[in-house]
């Protein structure tokens, strides 16, 4: 039965792995294979097959649920009913809108919806709202978070934002919503939301300083309710009735251990309903269930029979639960402890206990953590030895005793004020450790190093006298130092980033480093800080030699300054400096300025007479092996006019298109010119501008140019110099991402 459950889970985890799912006749049919086996007593091959079965038809269904391609950008009213819990804020409301139905369209079951400026809204009510819809597709770029298959396990089948509404009916059964209200509206000395955020698993109100600290010190699991909450509580509840039945005060005629299982499950049931019942909630409550079960009928449970079990439960609740990092996080770390310390030969210490679990599991999670492109806390293990215990043993017992006692006027504001003050005494201590210890941001590695690391993981996991477990050391350490990447003489690396409506390029040679642009800023969404930054560490980007900042637009410089504040910038050039924050200290654009890196050259110019922000853009010419790269900003048509004039009107190979494609640029003057072979298109997906142009798009493919787009493509990778085809984010095929297109002038 054990073997059959765990291909069971095999079975559906193969689902996170598929580019493409397989015809329906197949899946299908596999259920009919699979019957056909069991007579034979080929139990794990048939439960492998059921397992397939069940992930594939539970994705496609998922996916069929998703906004047609037809309605995406259109406005439509829904109708539907707030669900989960809403994030009101002054600007912008957000929320997710369940059983929408619209009457002149099918329209996915469960959207995301933004409404700026919109009344705040209670998760509950029906509502009537005019939305103009998108299909679910994030940013796509190296190594970073993929929100579309978060999106997808989420059940999310669009997003939107909301032009207007009317309220149909108020709110009926909102007990979470009302909770968190009665929550924020308390007294906890400034941490009403990280209290939300340990009761309900709501991080909404915590801030974006409140996260960053929690990141740098590997804590965030102790306010996104983990799995040792939910067996805190319900030890607790079993603990306290066994110590009632010991000393003679539980009733004599009422068996006290069916009781004491029974309201310890009943409470970790009830306090993970409270969290929302998310992935790390399921498992916990499937193990201590299971612990319980085996409890009550005397009998002794290994520990890895409750994790198989819980593991096939969860994904069978959800396969596509495996496109999520948490997922991932919480199961390997229980595989982690019950590794390490099921079967161990003597007991240790408590407090080497405590302190090896902390050690074990950043090691068994390094991996994991640098796979997924997550940051590692170097001072995660240390925090955790005092973190853990203040938060389950200090502050969460008057956390939730005084959510539970709320009615009961002073008493449970009381406990809440004490518990809002415990945690921000946590938050002053952890906050001293993030600023000298911030999270570090690992170089990607190729999927052989990342196993070999994993291999050297698993080998310090083993207990000590194991032949070759000192081999762990420096398999583990190739993740820390793996080989490097080198950059060829005379070849430029660029990468255009997928910042959504703006514009950030990286350009590397063998020693150095340039950023054309650092993406866009619209309010505190910083996506120099949020996607540039990171991506930049990621690809190994130690520090930039030159920062040039075309011109000061918020969509081409609004990220620069994140960028200067997580790396040493040697200069920052930009074509309207003046426009700039001061402390970015930038340098004018000096036309027909060069300077040769590793064999590859640059040549700067801008427009002399230009007199609005986007004329100023300095256009920069990147050469390698005789290829070259036209990198153009948001110059219009007057400003390519003058271009012809320069130097750089030469035959260029690729054309960064000018102001995104908007109809003002990319004049037939400018493509007859240089005589581009390809052009990139860095916009965001069903922008406001309609960037790309219809007319600017006709004229590119009556050149025959192939068109590169970041909405369509994500991040694109060029080997200047090379003179081969690019390489796009969305080429790493998945079922859960749309099938990349390429327009080669025209025959799309």
């Amino acid at each position: 039965m054990r073997t059959g459950i765990v291909a069971l889970a095999l079975g559906l985890l193969a689902l996170r792995f598929l580019p493409e799912l397989p015809p329906v006749w197949f899946w299908l049919l596999l259920p009919v294979v699979a019957l056909m086996l069991l007579p034979f007593r080929t139990y794990p091959l048939a439960f492998l097959l059921f397992g397939f079965s069940w992930a594939c038809g539970f994705a496609q269904t998922a996916l069929d649920d998703r906004l047609p391609a037809k309605l995406d950008g259109e406005t439509r009213w829904v109708e539907g009913r707030i669900t989960g819990l809403p994030q009101n804020s002054e600007t912008v409301v957000r929320f997710e809108l369940a059983d929408a139905r619209s009457r002149h369209a099918a329209v996915p079951s469960l959207m995301r919806l933004a409404w700026y400026g919109g009344p705040p809204v209670n998760s509950g009510e029906r509502w009537r709202l005019a939305v103009k819809m998108k299909r679910p597709v994030g940013l796509l770029n190296p190594h970073a978070f993929d929100y579309d298959g978060w999106l997808l396990a989420q059940g999310i089948g669009a997003t939107g934002s909301v032009k207007d509404g009317q309220r149909l009916a108020p709110a009926r059964w909102a007990w979470r919503d009302g909770i968190r209200q009665r929550l924020l509206n308390v007294d906890a000395q400034g941490r009403a939301g990280a209290l939300a955020a340990l009761v309900l698993g709501d991080g909404a109100g915590l801030s974006r300083e409140d996260w960053q600290i929690l990141q740098d010190t590997g804590t965030v699991h102790l306010l996104v309710i983990s799995g040792q909450h939910i067996g805190l509580l319900a030890g607790t509840v079993y603990l306290l009735i066994a110590l009632l039945a010991r000393y003679g005060v539980w009733p004599g005629r009422i068996p006290w251990l069916p009781w004491a299982c029974g309201l310890a499950f009943a409470a970790a049931l009830g306090y993970g309903l409270l969290a929302g019942f998310d992935v790390p909630v399921r498992r916990a409550c499937v193990m201590i269930g299971l612990v319980l079960l085996w409890r009550l009928r005397f009998r002794h449970l290994g520990a890895w029979w409750p994790l198989s079990l819980a593991l096939g439960g969860v994904l069978l609740l959800n396969p596509l639960a495996s496109l999520q990092p948490g997922f991932w996080l919480s199961f390997t770390a229980v595989a982690v402890l019950i590794f390490t310390f099921g079967g161990r030969l003597g007991p240790w210490r408590w407090w080497q206990t405590w302190t090896r679990a902390q050690w074990l599991i950043a090691i068994g999670l390094c991996p994991v953590l640098l796979l997924l492109g997550l940051p590692i806390s170097v001072s995660g293990p240390l925090v955790n030895l005092l973190a853990v215990p203040w938060i389950s043993l200090v502050v969460l017992p008057p956390a939730l005793l005084g959510t539970l006692l709320l009615p009961v006027p002073v008493v449970g504001e009381g406990l809440l004020w004490l518990a809002g003050g415990l945690i921000d005494l946590m938050f002053k201590g952890l906050g001293l450790v993030a600023n000298q210890l911030p999270a570090w941001v690992p170089v990607a590695v190729p999927l052989w190093i990342g196993v070999l690391g994993g291999l050297g993981a698993f080998l310090l996991l083993m207990p000590r006298g194991v032949p070759m477990r000192a081999l762990g050391w420096p398999l583990l350490l190739l993740l820390v130092f793996p080989p490097r990447d080198e950059v060829p003489e005379g070849r430029a690396d660029v990468w255009q980033f997928d910042v959504g409506q703006g514009l950030a390029i990286l350009v590397r040679t063998r020693h150095h480093a340039l950023l054309y642009d650092a993406g866009p800023r619209v309010g505190d969404f910083d996506l120099g800080e949020r996607v540039v930054l990171p991506a930049l560490r990621k690809l190994g980007v130690k520090q930039l030699d030159v920062m040039l900042l075309s011109h000061a637009d918020a969509d081409h410089a609004g990220g620069a300054r994140s960028v200067a504040n997580g790396l040493p910038v040697g200069r920052v050039l930009s074509g309207d400096p003046q426009g700039l924050p001061g402390e970015l200290l930038a340098e004018g654009c000096e036309s027909g300025r060069q300077w040769t890196w590793d064999g590859v050259t640059f040549r700067l110019w801008q427009w002399s007479a230009a007199s609005e922000s986007n004329q100023k853009s300095c256009v920069l010419q990147i050469e390698a092996n005789g290829e070259r790269l036209l990198l153009t900003g948001d110059i219009d048509r007057h400003a390519e006019r003058a271009l012809l004039d320069s130097p750089l009107a030469v035959s260029t190979d690729w054309l960064a298109a000018p102001h995104h494609g908007s109809r003002s640029s990319s004049s037939m003057a400018l493509l007859s010119a240089l005589q581009p072979k390809a052009v990139l298109i860095s916009r965001g997906h069903g922008n406001s501008f309609g960037h790309p142009h219809p007319t600017v798009l006709a004229r590119y493919r009556k050149r025959g140019l192939r068109i590169y787009d970041s909405a369509e493509h994500g991040a694109i990778r060029l080997q200047l110099g090379s003179y081969e085809a690019p390489q796009t984010m969305r080429q790493q095929r998945r079922f859960w991402r749309d099938s990349p297109t390429v327009d080669h002038g025209g025959n799309k």
